[in-house]
């Protein structure tokens, strides 16, 4: 074994972070370059972790931090206010490895509620803390206070005078411009996580909670399946599960397109050519590729059944293996 090369990485995967600052509909043309710098940095700073040999819960904590850390976005430090003018924050963090998460809500004072979440999944038996629950355990864990007002910019006292005067009540309608961030990433050992983190919605009643800490719903992640973060209207993300309920679609997606296969390449070694036809139909070939399916057909044919049965017993098991269910 050469002991250069770490068995732990695979060599035929490619460190991937996808980063996201919310699902604004519309940003304004002044704030649209600080905004899309702040992604590029972000998403820059996650994939240094990645390709220095980092894991994913570090690449996409680093990432989200640096957006909590950017006043321009709906975390952190860009926080929107609730309704007695306040900050408080919700975060959520999971290693697709083993399903370990970590989650907290209603956090006030502190810079980074995205570390706080990391901590709650490596340094406590639970899954999620809240409010004077997290305060009290961020406190024993050594991360510092800010003055709430640190936290308070003059962009969202504006916001929430606005929502206050011309609507009276928290509304969905009036969110298009604000979202929460978050990030997916691979690393090099084939482990997938997200991350996600928000101040939640302008004028928002106090103690309120949406999606954006609860796992399942403000994201998810399943080395077996992927890895998600979500952002849009809390209320309906936490309906339906939303993250959960994606990763679920795409892993029956993903073990119809097995089954297809399996179907397929048993036409190819048992079933007559129009058979073997209309079952490659489901791949949608182009003319090229059906003609050069076909042609494969005729030269299955001709080899000895021992030989087709061994082949379709090898594809088999392939198809039924962890590796593609």
């Amino acid at each position: 074994m050469n002991p250069d090369v770490n068995p732990d990485v695979n060599p035929d995967v490619n460190p991937v972070i996808v980063v996201h600052g919310g699902g604004a509909s519309k940003i304004s043309k002044d704030r649209k370059e600080r905004v899309r710098q702040g992604i590029m940095k972000a998403a820059q700073a996650g994939y240094k972790i990645l390709t220095e040999g980092g894991s994913a819960v570090d690449a996409v904590e680093g990432a989200v931090t640096i957006l909590e850390d950017h006043p321009e976005f709906n975390a952190g430090c860009g926080s929107v206010l609730n309704a007695n003018g306040d900050v408080e924050m919700d975060a959520s963090i999971m290693n697709g490895k083993d399903l370990s998460a970590g989650a907290v809500s209603a956090v006030r004072c502190i810079a980074n509620p995205i570390k706080l979440a990391r901590l709650v999944m490596e340094k406590t038996t639970h899954c999620f803390l809240t409010d004077q629950g997290a305060a009290k355990f961020a406190a024993a864990m050594g991360v510092p206070t800010i003055p709430k007002e640190q936290l308070v910019t003059e962009r969202n006292i504006k916001r929430l005078e606005k929502e206050k005067h011309e609507k009276g009540a928290p509304n969905s309608d009036c969110q298009k411009n604000l979202g929460t961030v978050g990030a997916v990433a691979l690393d090099c050992k084939g482990n997938v996580a997200y991350a996600t983190s928000t101040g939640g919605i302008v004028n928002k009643m106090v103690g309120r909670v949406g999606d954006t800490p609860c796992i399942g719903s403000g994201g998810y992640a399943d080395n077996d399946i992927g890895a998600i973060s979500t952002t849009g209207h809390g209320e309906s993300i936490l309906k339906v599960n939303l993250a959960r309920l994606t990763l679920f679609q795409v892993e029956q997606a993903s073990a119809e397109i097995c089954q297809n296969f399996l179907n397929v390449i048993k036409a190819l070694f048992l079933d007559t050519p129009s058979s073997y036809q209309a079952a490659l139909e489901f791949f949608n070939p182009d003319a090229d590729m059906k003609d050069a399916m076909i042609q494969l057909k005729s030269l299955v044919d001709t080899l000895p059944s021992n030989t087709t049965e061994n082949i379709l017993k090898f594809t088999e098991a392939v198809i039924k293996s962890p590796e593609c269910a």
